[in-house]
């Protein structure tokens, strides 16, 4: 199903959401696809309907600098190998069966890094939307998350504006031109195609 707004999207996950105590939805897409900033307005149309909504970001995941220099992998940062997968699936089930308060690391772009229990999602948030670069990625071992995901949505962008965005945040964080455009071609680009090329079939495309 293709959706054109966020307000159509808030009004279908409330509605799937029936009188379920958890109902947890995917908002996946690639590198500069505008994921945070729509699960964030999501959440807030969400909310104006009378239902508590919280947002769990996938890049609370990260490896650290260090670890991924300890694992050869410190081009490769945003990639799929460079996530403690395990970490994310454990986090989802608990957001699924556990009643009470849940802590949820979150990655800090100021540091670079994340921080442990730097948020929670309260016992009584009714929708939690997990957004994230790999959601849907049908590779091993991200395919083992297709039972966790009660709905699940894919911000659809095309190339030249994932780019264009891509460059623009990079900049935007102090890089110089050159080096932006490289990590874009070398690094940013080539994950996108792998989640354009390897997506699970959505619920929901916006």
């Amino acid at each position: 199903m293709r959706l054109s707004s966020v307000g159509e999207l808030a009004d279908r996950l409330v509605a799937q959401a029936g009188g379920r105590r958890r109902f947890v939805a995917a908002i996946a897409g690639a590198p500069g696809s505008g994921k945070s900033t729509m699960a964030a307005e999501l959440c807030k149309e969400i909310g104006a309907r009378g239902v508590k909504c919280a947002v769990v970001p996938m890049d609370g995941f990260h490896y650290d600098d260090a670890v991924l220099g300890e694992k050869g992998l410190s081009s490769r940062k945003g990639a799929p190998e460079t996530f403690d997968f395990a970490g994310l699936r454990t986090l989802l089930c608990r957001l699924r069966e556990e009643s009470g308060e849940v802590a949820i690391p979150v990655f800090d772009r100021s540091m670079e890094l994340s921080r442990a229990a730097a948020a929670t999602v309260d016992g009584d948030t009714r929708i939690v939307l997990v957004e994230g670069n790999y959601l849907l990625l049908d590779e091993e071992p991200w395919r083992e998350l297709a039972g966790v995901f009660d709905a699940s949505c894919y911000l659809d962008v095309p190339r030249p504006e994932l780019e264009r965005r891509l460059l623009e945040r990079w900049r935007g964080h102090g890089r110089a031109e050159d080096d932006a455009r490289r990590w874009v071609a070398t690094n940013d680009l080539p994950n996108a195609d792998r989640v354009i090329a390897h997506c699970r079939r959505p619920d929901i495309i916006l």
